[in-house]
């Protein structure tokens, strides 16, 4: 048992694909090193590996281009790797500790799907951030809802938590009998569009219950914006985006994207913390 200067460990998780895990992941990471946060990545998803496709990408444009782009400290699980593997806990929890030592923040992006690695590391989250796009299909994630039938109510009933909520209680029961400590769990509304009011209301009406009942933060996070998806192939975030002479001038979109980023970060609290852990000997 060894004290040291933990770092903030933020994990991005959602067990559903197309979420926005990684885009989310890469922009926090842009955005605390933008701070002054000494900040390290680690990427979980042994199969995508997106956000390491994503730095890879960062690095080749910044060589490329001659810009100066902060680049995170990275690990990447290889893709030939069994998520099963009990050697992958040790390394995470390894790799953890070493980025501990020397790092504010440690980010991890992970799979789509439930794996015991990603187990592992929501047990290990100071912050968990789950981006859910705005709609009943992604809310699925979190609970199982059941429609107003045709009692003619639009209210819609809330029958029980899903598996990945599940998932999180259990991972917070053990981070709280492992240190401890607490998981700030923040649901993060993503892709949010600016039409259909009405399912946004609704949307919004079940996840106010939701986080009464599973005890997790509600964000807004990001808009409905094609600039993410562009940005990916260069490994940019908007965060880049205007910092150069000659690059291109930021329009109202990116403007209010970038304070939507800022707002995120703002909210996640984070604090170095220092405390007595164990984490290489937990079970």
């Amino acid at each position: 048992m060894t004290a040291f200067e933990r770092a903030h460990v933020i994990v991005v998780g959602n067990e559903k694909g197309g979420s926005g895990k990684s885009t989310t992941a890469m922009h926090l990471i842009a955005a605390l090193m933008g701070l002054g946060r000494s900040v390290a990545s680690i990427d979980a998803d042994v199969r995508q590996r997106s956000l390491t496709r994503y730095l890879d990408n960062r690095r080749a444009h910044a060589a490329a281009t001659g810009r100066i782009l902060a680049i995170p400290e990275h690990e990447a699980f290889t893709g030939d790797a069994d998520p099963a593997d009990p050697r992958l806990r040790e390394r995470l929890l390894a790799t953890i500790q070493r980025f501990g030592d020397v790092h504010d923040v440690i980010v991890i992006d992970t799979p789509g799907n439930d794996t015991p690695l990603t187990r592992v590391v929501h047990s290990l989250a100071d912050t968990l951030i789950t981006p859910v796009n705005d709609s009943f299909v992604d809310l699925d994630v979190l609970a199982r809802v059941e429609g107003p039938g045709d009692t003619g109510n639009e209210r819609l009933k809330v029958i029980g938590p899903s598996h990945y909520s599940e998932m999180v209680w259990n991972a917070r029961k053990q981070r709280a009998a492992r240190d401890g400590g607490s998981v700030d769990w923040i649901v993060m509304r993503n892709r949010l569009s600016s039409l259909d009011a009405h399912n946004k209301r609704r949307v919004e009406h079940v996840l106010a219950e939701l986080s009464r009942r599973f005890g997790f933060r509600q964000l807004p996070g990001f808009g409905e914006r094609v600039v993410y998806r562009e940005l990916f192939p260069n490994g940019l975030t908007l965060m880049d985006l205007g910092e150069t002479a000659g690059g291109e001038p930021l329009t109202l979109s990116h403007v209010a994207a970038r304070q939507e980023i800022r707002a995120l970060v703002e909210a996640l609290r984070v604090q170095p913390l220092t405390r007595t852990v164990a984490v290489a000997q937990s079970g």
